[in-house]
């Protein structure tokens, strides 16, 4: 046999292996969020928005939830004002929020201009749109950090409507409160929110970490499929700190509400969204309700 032929056979081999979890997945709803390192470089925001369009291609209900911080740190700079954070939360002030807002819109309709050109319909909106996201301020140990929303409320109506009319929603992550004033939500609580909300099947952290470790020191010991308890666990012993933890909590969150699966992936790799999700091992770690159910069990 010819190696021409071998690359061949290999590529089908790649298409083979995906056809289960095409069929598994097909017309359920999976919830992107997107951020880190693979906003800013183009490279892998192309490679990103070509993933997302591929899942919807193939049948999933894709939703993308994005960030946008370090563009917002970017034009926060450049007004002369100091980016400062509390406990990881963006302190937002009146003008930080407007800024947060424009920055976030400018990055939505970004985003939309790259799925429309690879011939997708997409909808940008933020949560304020049909009342998608509604808030409460959110102090961080009892601080005041200004806009800072906490998500209290999601009407998922526009976001089923979107995906009837087979759009591809991407969502900026500005909430209202009941006086209707604007707040910035993190990114992670507003996709974690959506996904309850939606009751999607996944739910995927493109971060900029491989995923989680049993030992943060050794990067030989990145787990590939972790369970509720065994989360719980690793905060509880301290295997895992900082950032980490509220993520993992959110993923914690998602699944007792019922997503099925909740992905953390380094969206520093070219396409790690489909070598997670249509590949038998995956690159990230995946986190599952409870023992018994199979990481990559496509029955």
């Amino acid at each position: 046999m010819t190696s021409n032929m071998q690359k061949y056979l290999d590529k089908a081999q790649v298409l083979i292996e995906a056809l289960p979890y095409i069929q598994r997945f097909n017309r359920k709803i999976i919830v992107v969020k997107y951020g880190g390192s693979a906003m800013v470089d183009e490279e892998l925001k192309k490679s990103v928005i070509q993933d997302v369009v591929l899942l919807k291609l193939v049948g999933f209900k894709p939703i993308i939830v994005h960030g946008g911080g370090k563009e917002i740190s970017k034009w926060v700079s450049k007004v002369g004002k100091e980016p400062r954070f509390v406990n990881g939360l963006r302190v937002t002030d009146e003008e930080t929020m407007e800024l947060a807002e424009m920055v976030l819109g400018k990055v939505n309709k970004e985003l939309v201009s790259l799925v429309e050109s690879l011939g997708v319909r997409a909808v940008g909106l933020s949560g304020k749109d049909g009342g998608l996201l509604r808030v409460e301020k959110k102090f961080s140990q009892g601080q005041d950090i200004g806009f800072v929303g906490n998500v209290t409320d999601v009407n998922p109506q526009i976001l089923l409507d979107l995906l009837e009319k087979d759009f591809l929603p991407i969502v900026c992550p500005i909430g209202m409160d009941d006086n209707y004033a604007a707040y910035n939500i993190n990114a992670d609580d507003a996709a974690c929110a959506i996904a309850k909300a939606m009751h999607a099947e996944k739910l995927a952290f493109l971060t900029d970490i491989e995923g989680v470790y049993k030992d943060p020191e050794d990067p030989e010991s990145l787990i590939s499929k972790l369970f509720v308890k065994e989360a719980k666990e690793l905060i509880f012993n301290g295997n895992v700190g900082g950032g980490m933890i509220p993520k993992l909590q959110n993923c914690m969150d998602a699944i007792e509400e019922g997503v099925s699966r909740v992905h953390i992936l380094d969206g520093r790799i070219k396409h790690c969204l489909l070598l997670e999700i249509f590949t038998d091992k995956g690159i990230g770690t995946a986190i599952l309700r409870k023992e018994g159910i199979q990481h990559y069990d496509v029955q």
